[in-house]
């Protein structure tokens, strides 16, 4: 069982703080002000996630970032993750642009055009990825690598040598 948690002493001035965060537009400031001024009057953080309808890791958070920070835990912090985990790193970007240099049905495909969703099959079945990744992915390592992606056209061609010369003398 978790010890119970509660927050430090508060002074007159960070209390009267926390009572107009009460009337505040912004949900997220109300929430924490409600959880601050529950603690201060001695509910533990499970019966404030109770009676506030909110999770007890949410109330301990709380608790927990006012007692080191004072009122600026009310302010709103970003949401991005600190660190990106990459999975296609620069050494992994280059054995996917090799990859694309070649011809899908090299590796087994029907098509002889590349998409992004083919590029990620590919690179999970040959071990570049870890595991199958999303062809945002596969885009943004293009766009790392400069490589201007376009989504793959049709073109009508035949394995004719003459074909060229067929074609052009035909649309004359």
């Amino acid at each position: 069982m978790e010890q119970p948690i509660f927050v430090r002493r508060i002074s007159t001035k960070q209390r009267k703080k926390l009572e107009t965060g009460l009337r505040s537009r912004e949900a997220y400031i109300m929430r924490r002000c409600q959880i601050i001024l529950a603690s201060v009057r001695g509910e533990r953080a499970s019966e404030i996630a109770r009676n506030l309808g909110c999770s007890e890791g949410t109330a301990r958070n709380t608790i927990n970032g006012f007692n080191q920070n004072g009122l600026e835990c009310l302010k709103k912090k970003s949401s991005r993750p600190k660190k990106l985990r990459t999975i296609l790193d620069e050494e992994k970007r280059e054995s996917l642009r090799a990859l694309l240099q070649t011809s899908p049905r090299t590796w087994g495909k029907e098509s002889s055009l590349w998409t992004l969703g083919l590029a990620a099959e590919v690179c999970f079945a040959q071990g570049v990825t870890p595991q199958q990744v999303s062809i945002e992915t596969i885009r943004q390592a293009l766009v790392r690598l400069g490589v201007n992606w376009q989504r793959a056209k049709h073109w009508i061609t035949s394995p004719d040598p003459h074909y060229a010369l067929k074609k052009s003398s035909a649309t004359v």
